[in-house]
């Protein structure tokens, strides 16, 4: 196991990862950044180290082990909601919307540069931190009312999703870029703005990351809420405004 020594009320963040090198140089790197950094390298042990460090982020490896992280995230998100950041080794994009679907919050393929891994962290840590101040914020404000767009409503003071009757579980990233798309609906939304608002990147390196959530979301909420405007980006179109004539399936790298 990796550590830095932590410090009082500093960031903590656990490592799963079975390659002892890629391990090492993860604790090492998001050490750096003055975060209490720990590592186990199997599944069964990154489960019991949440449940003992209750950290704020996770950075997961997909291949462990004993039990793969999918099975992890999903011990560890029905334990105590928390970010979660998922590696894999293969470029496959069932692998990301699984690990998407069992409550991971972003993924990176093998191999990646750590300044990415510590900007991402940062970005899970950053929405996590609004999320606390926002929900403070609602216990002594008058919360916003929530957002209503066709069937689809959206309750920005508890973060609750509901299609018609029926409540749909969202990550916390998947209800940001919800959220970012209903906010303008019919009005398209190119990759880059969505990384800037919903990721807070300056740069158009993750698009796929934005295209892979989008298939997440529509898996969750049907297909018909979201319009892909080819080489554009993505329009959020509430029930009962399309025109039949828009591909709610393509775009140019298949979201």
């Amino acid at each position: 196991m990796g550590n830095s020594g932590q410090q009082p009320g500093s960031t903590t963040v656990l490592v799963v990862e079975d390659e002892p090198a890629i391990a090492q140089a993860i604790v090492h790197r998001l050490s750096a950044e003055g975060w209490h950094v720990e590592s186990v390298g199997d599944g069964y042990g990154g489960v019991a180290a949440a449940a003992r460090l209750q950290p704020d982020v996770v950075v997961l490896d997909v291949m462990l082990p004993g039990i793969d992280g999918l099975e992890v995230c999903r011990q560890i998100q029905a334990e105590r909601p928390v970010p979660v950041l998922m590696l894999t080794a293969r470029d496959d994009e069932t692998d990301m919307l699984v690990g998407l679907g069992v409550g991971a919050d972003d993924y990176m393929t093998k191999p990646f540069s750590m300044r990415e891994l510590v900007a991402r962290t940062k970005v899970l840590l950053r929405r996590t931190e609004r999320a606390a101040r926002a929900a403070e914020l609602a216990v002594v404000q008058q919360p916003d009312p929530p957002l209503v767009a066709g069937d689809v409503t959206i309750d920005r003071a508890q973060r609750r999703v509901l299609r018609g009757e029926r409540e749909v579980h969202l990550t916390p990233t998947e209800f940001d870029l919800l959220l970012t798309l209903a906010q303008t609906p019919r009005t398209v939304l190119t990759r880059e703005k969505l990384l800037a608002d919903v990721w807070d990147w300056v740069d158009a390196s993750g698009t796929r990351t934005v295209d892979s959530h989008i298939k997440a979301l529509r898996r969750k909420l049907g297909a018909d809420l979201i319009r892909t405007v080819h080489g554009v980006g993505y329009a959020f179109e509430p029930a009962g405004d399309a025109d039949g004539t828009d591909d709610r399936a393509g775009g140019p790298s298949g979201a």
